[in-house]
């Protein structure tokens, strides 16, 4: 694949949460160490921070890992680099001990800072690690996937797997700086840059109907990895939760669900499959699909809704149906959802796009019907 030219622009999206705010820059080649941006950004937000530790997927230790050393060269006095292999089956309880045994021997202290550097998987169990570790550790995230860039660096939500569900161990943990690099996504695979995208196309429906109508007319420039149409889907899915997270920070009155928009099906979806098996993006682009459905049936939208979102995540190359779904292994983990309230199934649903609400009381036959509907 032929790579155009890098922009040079860079962006800073706030996410406001008073004591607790935080910057998202985002830019493509303003990691390298000439450019001092990073440095500068790290002076600003950590100026005390005299040790680093970079917990770092193993995929791109020597890519973006490197890159980032270098341009914090002269920033702390000591670096120390834990390295993690790929995947979900990483977000466990025994690498998380791991984590602690080895920040304990690397001499962390108050006045250290984790650095992930990686996708979902690395930014979750760091995060977990920076918040649980001595009560609590400095935190920057640096994403390297698309997926990372436009949802789990940004919000402060930490985390591991259970074999019986995902992330339902974890706390709210916000870093003090997100590092976004878009041209870290030039080495990324296909099918883990597409993934993605399901959560890019999710903001247009949940909350941004403009974005939505913009994802429609750049979708083919984006899938090719073309700078300035990267950057713009990138930066408008971070003002979009930024936006969501500075209004309910901690799920305190269910604005921040909406985010989990078709998550409902999807963490199902990846527990049934087991982890890695399926892309997150590619399960939630599914589970997209049966909310779409399940919200048609229920007579929240029309059939319009559901035939611009299946046009967007065909173009998008994403799955649509999961021929191997098994309803009667899925409804017992949605059950453990953590929007169950009273022993009741709540799913966040559109009426159009742009607009969703979170709906209880669903019945489990209309849930079945939608899953098998995307078989």
């Amino acid at each position: 694949m032929t790579v155009p030219p890098r922009l040079e622009s860079q962006l800073t999206i706030p996410v406001d949460l008073g004591d607790r705010s935080y910057p998202i820059v985002i830019g493509s080649g303003h990691t390298a160490a000439e450019n001092d941006g990073l440095k500068s950004h790290f002076a600003q937000t950590l100026g005390d921070a005299s040790h680093g530790v970079m917990i770092v997927d193993k995929a791109v230790s020597q890519t973006a890992g490197t890159s980032i050393q270098a341009a914090l060269n002269g920033s702390l006095d000591r670096i120390d680099v834990i390295e993690v292999a790929s995947g979900e089956g990483s977000k466990s309880i025994d690498q998380l001990a791991s984590l602690w045994n080895q920040l304990l021997e690397a001499g962390t202290d108050r006045r250290s800072v984790v650095i992930a550097v990686g996708g979902g998987v690395i930014g979750d169990l760091a995060g977990f690690a920076a918040a649980t570790f001595t009560r609590g550790l400095r935190f920057v995230q640096v994403p390297t996937t698309l997926l990372a860039m436009v949802d789990s660096s940004v919000g402060g939500k930490t985390g591991i797997n259970l074999p019986g569900g995902k992330n339902l161990v974890g706390s709210f943990w916000q870093p003090h700086l997100v590092w976004i690099d878009t041209d870290f996504l030039n080495t990324l695979p296909d099918r883990e840059y597409i993934s993605g995208l399901g959560e890019v196309i999710k903001y247009g429906v949940i909350e941004d109907a403009d974005f939505f109508d913009y994802l429609d007319q750049n979708i083919e420039a984006i899938i090719q990895r073309q700078p300035e149409p990267v950057q713009q889907a990138v930066a408008k899915s971070c003002q979009s939760k930024a936006r969501v997270v500075a209004e309910d920070e901690r799920e305190t009155t269910g604005r921040r669900a909406i985010l989990n928009y078709g998550h409902t099906f999807a963490h199902a979806i990846e527990v049934n499959a087991g982890y890695g098996v399926m892309l997150h993006g590619e399960a939630v682009s599914i589970g997209m699909q049966m909310a779409a459905r399940l919200a048609l049936d229920l007579g929240l939208c029309d059939s319009q809704l559901l035939d611009r979102q299946t046009r967007l995540l065909e173009a998008a190359q994403l799955p649509l149906t999961w021929a191997d779904a098994d309803v009667d292994a899925m409804i017992p983990v949605m059950a453990r959802d953590k929007k169950v309230e009273h022993g009741k199934l709540r799913f966040v649903l559109p009426d159009r796009i742009g607009h969703v609400d979170l709906v209880g009381d669903v019945p489990v036959e209309k849930v079945r019907t939608a899953i098998n509907a995307c078989r």
